[in-house]
């Protein structure tokens, strides 16, 4: 049954009054209306006493300013602090002004009484069926809350406004009511009236205020601090002063050409050089206090809010930024911001927006800070994150060959390195360090779009990203993110994977120094990333040795003697430069580039024109900090594995002179594959097939193979450029074509057998190598003299002696010597002189076998 029959039934069952019960009906409801008029008039004479007499509406008590300090109590700004206001008669205020104001805010001024019931009820039904909130107010209303009475939100203040509203509509003209309201309403940057704002804004009288101008000036009452035409809501703020002048034209009070050119007028703003100190992140913190606590309050609160900001820091910041300007210039760029954040708690310790916040011709009011741009590659630590997490390690080879990855507008998306170079087989610590751009689109491939997305949110990225909008290009930068929440997001891999929610305030006190609100102590936060892999991030990020080969050594992404992650990003067509990093005490981003968009010159990638104020910034800050390392988690292994395949070492991998490497592994991802990469193969050296039980024995012969595959040898989009490049490098692949119909023979057991059977070696554990001389700590100087003793049969040939370096590189060296036999035991005595490509520094030395057998490590120094 529908609603409407349900009622339909209800009023059957109603019965029809009688003409006595309608007479009682009627004289109960006059006497409920007589005792409500009663009321009101009583409510009427009880308040009216108290009300703040009308006739001396300009009178009422200077409000307390706001202030905001920073984290160590140094005042920023007062809000308010001193109120800039200059009375004007009623015909000095120009009609656009007068028209715009009665458009935006009280359409029905001129024809109700006070109170717009109409303007009530369309506020109401936007409210209910659009979820829209809308002032109903009307501009009397307005005049008698901001003029006469406290900012309480109670049913008695509400009753005073409507009575003092009446009072005043019957004492004063519309004229007189508007005039005092344009004297009166505030419109931000401490300017109460239209002739403080006229000054405050456009350095002028309010009389020669354009029709765009006295626009612009009726949008800001609504909310000053939000539509702010010196903060980061400009965009707003443009929307709202056309909507003033399509009301004004709905109205008739300007024509449509009027209302067109109006909205097309460039208008300049004339910015307040006044006493405020780090005026990005001010006007942050007063969007964030009018949004959480309302206009009245913020104008007239007398509130001490103590910011999380640092000053000392934020000096330093704004020092480095303009030290940097020079630079950046030159590559075409006009502005540069800068964010701070303290890892462990989240708080934002410095925010530079701009270059120059006062800088209106480049738009230095706009807060960069909080705006959506491309991060470029500065965006990859989370997708390798979200990598490592499945399993993937540093260690893990990919080929870096250009690929086409499907197709992107019907186009193939092949995307380039930035170098334009292809490097074939490297391991993802050398891929991400190096910011290659194929390996790190493998690597979203094969962790998935909507995964990395789901780490990048998890870790603080707020924006709204989506993975059939980002697609693959995702980890290039294709999505835009703000730069105070990548930041952010790397102070959770500077914290070990531990995220502490974005703070800018700590305390709120209020006019009576009442707390009215503090940040709990959050020591120990969320934890959004797995420890070790936080880790292993912080370690590639860190590593300067694996990014030498792109950025050279110890350029700006180095600290002199203390450990520091970080990452550069450049967008398409050097639209965007970032530099990010981190130390465990603290997260730094900058961003440069051009407010407007507009691309910067050829050249300018991030490593160029911000890591330089990166750089700055960070040595600034860190100069009076303890030297602190990553905090490496227990679970953290280090494991021996093959420098080219980043698996285990094999008797091939020994022989193939690649060396090995020791590389760090996450504890639920150690290495358990062997190198497939290097082969031994058993050929027929007489016509080059694969060995069978068929060949003879003296045609046998094991071949080392070097064997390159993609990542996914299924799809011929991703294998076969790794076979091309294969073939352009002068590998090539073993035998596929058998020899005879006999059994392949393995390389480890089904050797026919052969004439010397002194060459067929197993291993045993009563088999042993070591090494006596040098010793470890021993500094090395010119020639090296190194004692081996091994035990058992093992044959001399077989030991290949090794030294690995700082990186875990190990190169096969060879020397000349002389054998001693004594029992069961073998002394080799190798005299070995380094050659000039040998660099001086760390070393560690050891023999192996291709059978697995290997000696003990000895750390030297050469010199």
């Amino acid at each position: 049954m529908s609603l409407a029959g349900f009622f339909r039934r209800i009023l059957r069952k109603i019965r029809k009054p009688s003409p006595r019960q309608l007479l009682k009906m009627i004289r109960l409801g006059a006497i409920l209306f007589a005792a409500g008029i009663v009321f009101l008039v009583g409510l009427f004479f009880v308040y009216a006493n108290d009300l703040p007499d009308p006739s001396k509406i300009n009178s009422r008590d200077v409000v307390e300013s706001t202030k905001i300090f920073d984290r160590n109590n140094e005042l920023l700004y007062e809000i308010h602090g001193e109120v800039k206001r200059t009375l004007i008669g009623f015909d000095e205020m120009p009609e656009h002004v007068k028209q715009a104001t009665v458009a935006v805010e009280d359409a029905d001024f001129y024809e109700h009484r006070g109170i717009n019931f109409r303007g009530l009820l369309r506020a109401l039904f936007r409210d209910i069926t659009q979820g829209k909130t809308e002032g109903g107010s009307s501009i009397t209303q307005q005049l008698v809350k901001n003029a006469l009475l406290s900012g309480e939100k109670t049913l008695v203040r509400k009753f005073k406004e409507l009575v003092l509203t009446i009072q005043i509509e019957q004492h004063l003209s519309k004229d007189d009511i508007l005039k005092l309201y344009l004297n009166e309403i505030p419109y931000g940057q401490n300017a109460y009236g239209i002739e403080a704002a006229s000054q405050t804004y456009f350095n002028k009288s309010a009389r020669n205020l354009t029709l765009a101008e006295s626009a612009y000036l009726a949008a800001l009452p609504q909310r000053p601090s939000y539509f702010n035409p010196f903060g980061s809501h400009l965009d707003d703020l443009e929307i709202r002063k056309n909507y003033a002048l399509q009301r004004m034209s709905d109205l008739g009070y300007i024509t449509a050409a009027e209302r067109d050119a109006a909205q097309k007028e460039e208008v300049k703003f004339n910015p307040s050089r006044t006493g405020i100190k780090a005026p990005h992140f001010v006007i942050y913190i007063q969007e964030l206090l009018e949004e959480h606590y309302g206009k009245a309050a913020l104008e007239e609160g007398g509130f001490k809010v103590t910011t999380t900001l640092d000053y000392e820091l934020q000096k330093m910041a704004e020092e480095s930024v303009s030290e940097g300007a020079p630079k950046f210039e030159r590559y075409g760029a006009t502005n540069a911001g800068l964010v701070a954040v303290d890892p462990s708690s989240g708080d934002i310790l410095a925010m530079v927006g701009s270059k120059d916040f006062f800088d209106e011709e480049n738009q230095g009011q706009v807060n960069i800070a909080l705006r959506e741009r491309q991060p470029g590659s500065s965006f990859k630590p989370y997708a390798y994150a979200t990598a490592f997490a499945q399993g993937l390690n540093p260690a893990t080879m990919l080929m870096d060959v250009r690929t086409v990855f499907g197709t992107v507008n019907g186009q193939p998306y092949a995307p380039q390195n930035y170098t334009g170079d292809e490097f074939g087989p490297l391991s993802m610590r050398r891929t991400l360090a190096g910011s290659l751009n194929i390996p790190a689109v493998k690597t979203v491939y094969l962790a998935g779009v909507k995964e990395v997305i789901n780490t990048a949110r998890d870790m603080g990225i707020t924006t709204e990203l989506s993975a059939s909008t980002c697609g693959l290009s995702l980890v290039l930068g294709g999505c835009e993110i703000k730069l105070l929440d990548h930041t952010a997001a790397f102070g959770v891999l500077a914290n070990g994977g531990i995220k502490h929610e974005t703070k800018a305030i700590l305390k709120i006190e209020d006019a009576k120094d009442d707390v009215v609100f503090e940040v709990k102590d959050e020591k120990e936060g969320k934890r959004v990333l797995n420890e070790e892999v936080a880790y292993l991030i912080s370690d590639v990020l860190s590593d300067d040795s694996a990014r030498a080969y792109i950025f050279g050594a110890g350029g700006q992404l180095t600290l002199s003697g203390r450990p520091v992650a970080a990452k550069t990003g450049t967008t398409q067509n050097w639209r965007d430069g970032w530099a990010m990093g981190y130390t465990p005490q603290l997260a730094a981003g900058v961003w440069v580039g051009n407010m407007s968009g507009k691309v910067m010159n050829p050249g300018a990638d991030g490593s160029v024109v911000a890591a330089p104020i990166w750089n700055s910034f960070m040595r600034k800050a860190h100069a009076d900090k303890p030297i602190l390392q990553f905090k490496r988690p227990e679970g953290i292994i280090e494991v021996e594995v093959d420098a080219l395949s980043g698996k285990l070492p094999t008797e091939a991998t020994y022989l193939s002179g690649s060396g090995t490497k020791i590389e760090k592994f996450a504890s639920f991802a150690p290495p358990a594959e062997y190198d497939n990469i290097h082969q031994l193969i058993k050929i027929n050296s007489n016509n080059g097939l694969l060995a069978t039980t068929d060949t003879p024995p003296e045609f046998v012969e094991s071949k080392l193979y070097t064997v390159f595959r993609s990542e996914r040898p299924e799809d011929s989009d991703w294998e076969t450029p790794v076979k091309n490049w294969v073939i352009n490098h002068g590998y090539s692949y073993p035998p596929t074509q058998k020899d005879g119909n006999g059994e392949l023979l393995s390389p480890e057991s089904d050797e026919p057998e052969a004439d010397n059977d002194a060459e067929k070696i197993s291993f045993n554990p009563s088999e042993s190598l070591f090494i006596s001389r040098p010793e470890s700590g021993d500094a090395v100087s010119g020639t090296m003299r190194i004692t081996i003793e091994a035990t058992g049969p093992i044959p001399i040939d077989d030991i290949n002696i090794y030294l690995r370096d700082s990186q875990g590189v190990s190169t096969k060296i060879e020397g000349e010597g002389t054998v001693q036999q004594s029992s069961n035991i073998t002394t080799l005595n190798i005299s070995w002189r380094p050659t000039p490509s040998t660099s001086d520094g760390n070393y560690t030395l050891f023999a192996s076998t291709p059978q697995g057998l290997r000696s003990n490590f000895v750390n030297i120094s050469l010199k």
